[in-house]
């Protein structure tokens, strides 16, 4: 459902061509993880917790043929394959498959949703966060959900992996947050991990990442709806406006500006904004639409909880250089030059980072006119250069 959404907003900026081109891997079930009494790293217990996965390709007997796929800030699990054959693709169908880049027939390729993930209300997605039922009192946890880091979320991944059979990564990836969850990876578990591909991440949320988080919130924060958190009782509405301006500042700052050229100065019939102060440019209304759409099937407090599990990356060690140090893997940085998110110079610092610290690491740029969703959508030029990093030694 994410994808669908993915699709509508590069439909309105005409690039979907490009984007729906990709071609299949196969039917892939969604399965659901469960796991009772997880510690979190702040000390908090969760009686239980639910995510959502899905595989391709086979585990070996030594357990060590495996891929591990982290997702975008507003993704999920389906990085690969279909649900049905009416269904869309995974965002990295095209480079995950028999015979592709990341090959199913090598590899034991997984990927799951994370905990408070966005995309809950889609019928599609299995996580837990502040929509779920608190045990303790009947009713959902609210803003009463603990803080969940991005270690978090590795530390769930690891008992999935566990549960799999799976005894070592021969990569983790991931783009966005995915690749700030690879590098979380090769930190927690460097002994576990052959190969990190980070796509469109970065090394640290610095201070000027900081605040773009939080100016992605503040929508939902000012929308009286919002109460709080404390929206979900029978008779209040969700905040779906600020959660749908929320998602409109994502949408804008994740593409380049010839993603968006080609509304130009449209104005939708009917609407005259040299006269009337309330009428829109075509460019303000297709996002709009796309971002409300988006909105009915996500969460505001899922989304809030996801910006703080952004900005903890990390959060347990000294620096970046002191995080990196610990591992023992090969790189491959893979970085778009019109990023807005997470800044091509911020792609190379972490490169300058790895080769201080001694680990091998090569950047390759991911180029397009998406600007950050380069990483998600515009992979597969890049699919040769990843079976090379995959085929050489760790």
């Amino acid at each position: 459902m994410y994808r669908r959404w993915l699709l509508a907003a590069l439909m309105a900026a005409g690039l979907a061509g490009a984007a729906s081109a990709q071609s299949e891997t196969g039917i892939v079930e969604k399965r659901s993880f469960e796991a009772t009494g997880h510690t979190l790293r702040n000390g908090t217990t969760l009686p239980t917790l639910r995510i959502g996965y899905q595989t391709a390709g086979t585990l070996n007997a030594a357990g060590d043929n495996a891929v591990l796929v982290a997702h975008f800030f507003s993704g999920n699990s389906h990085a690969f394959g279909r649900y049905a054959a009416d269904q869309p693709p995974g965002y990295w169908d095209a480079i995950i498959g028999p015979g592709r880049a990341i090959d199913t027939n090598r590899y034991f390729v997984v990927s799951s949703d994370t905990l408070v993930n966005l995309n809950v209300r889609d019928g599609r997605t299995v996580t837990t966060g502040p929509v779920t039922i608190n045990s303790a009192t009947g009713r959902p946890w609210g803003t009463d959900f603990p803080v969940v880091s991005m270690r978090d979320f590795i530390e769930v991944q690891k008992k999935l992996l566990d549960s799999l059979g799976v005894k070592r990564l021969a990569m983790v990836t991931g783009p966005s947050m995915g690749a700030l969850q690879a590098i979380e990876w090769a930190a927690a578990y460097p002994e576990m991990i052959d190969r990190v591909m980070p796509v469109i991440g970065a090394g640290e949320i610095d201070p000027w990442m900081l605040n773009w988080l939080d100016i992605w919130e503040q929508p939902i924060r000012l929308d009286p709806n919002w109460q709080g958190g404390d929206y979900y009782a029978p008779g209040r509405e969700p905040p779906l406006e600020g959660l749908a301006a929320a998602l409109k500042i994502v949408t804008v700052h994740a593409q380049d500006r010839a993603s968006l050229a080609r509304f130009g100065r449209a104005i939708p019939e009917g609407q005259d904004p040299a006269r009337r102060l309330a009428d829109r440019f075509e460019a303000e209304r297709a996002i709009d639409a796309a971002a409300m759409a988006r909105a009915r099937l996500s969460d505001a407090n899922h989304f809030l909880y996801l910006t703080r599990a952004n900005q903890l990356f990390l959060n347990e060690y000294p620096s970046t250089e002191a995080a990196l140090a610990r591992s023992q893997a090969r790189w491959l940085v893979v970085a778009s030059p019109s990023d807005r998110v997470f800044l091509f110079d911020a792609n190379r610092e972490l490169l300058a980072t790895l080769q201080r610290v001694g680990r091998p690491a090569d950047l390759v740029e991911v180029t397009g006119p998406l600007g950050h969703l380069n990483g998600v959508l515009g992979m597969a030029p890049l699919a040769e250069r990843i079976r090379g990093f995959l085929a050489a030694a760790p």
